[in-house]
């Protein structure tokens, strides 16, 4: 019977805790929801109430607690994704452990593969890679975009060849 009179002394004192829980959020909205995790908290934890004592004195101090912990808690979270938003994928890239040397021998094999392409695949292969696209390397070229094409494919080939050790790694 003592549970059932604190839950209803409890509810006696949402409009006190409603004002009491505007002042913490400036939101009506937050303020609800504080006022609710209040309320289950004191529902909750009712045994622990000593009859006699001041009743809203101990819903305030769950209140202010239940407000603090929140804030903490948001702060920490906001923090954490502030933080992350901040890395570029390049960042995290970089900071990933990695094994240089395997960097170092893979760039050595694409060099020397790309120094066994002709000058007339090299070049229009290097300006494919850039980022020209086919029209661009034509005319700067002054050759046939048909001719473009054919000599990035051609690069391509010896390259795969050349790089064959690396295609098995990605199977």
């Amino acid at each position: 019977m003592q549970n059932m009179n604190i839950n209803h002394s409890i509810y006696e004192e949402k409009a006190a805790m409603q004002l009491f829980a505007n002042r913490f959020t400036n939101d009506l909205d937050d303020a609800n929801d504080l006022v609710q995790d209040t309320f289950l908290k004191a529902i909750r934890y009712a045994a622990l109430y000593k009859e006699g004592t001041n009743l809203r004195g101990w819903l305030y101090t769950i209140m202010k607690n239940t407000f603090i912990n929140d804030y903490r808690r948001t702060t920490k979270r906001n923090a954490m994704i502030e933080t992350s938003e901040d890395l570029s994928s390049y960042q995290l890239y970089n900071s990933a452990s990695t094994n240089n040397a395997e960097n170092t021998f893979l760039s050595n094999d694409i060099d020397k593969a790309m120094s066994k392409l002709s000058k007339d695949c090299y070049i229009p292969f290097s300006m494919y890679f850039e980022g020209f696209k086919y029209h661009e390397i034509a005319d700067k070229l002054e050759i046939p975009i048909g001719t473009v094409k054919t000599r990035i494919h051609e690069a391509r080939k010896v390259l795969k060849k050349n790089l064959k050790i690396y295609n098995l790694k990605q199977n």
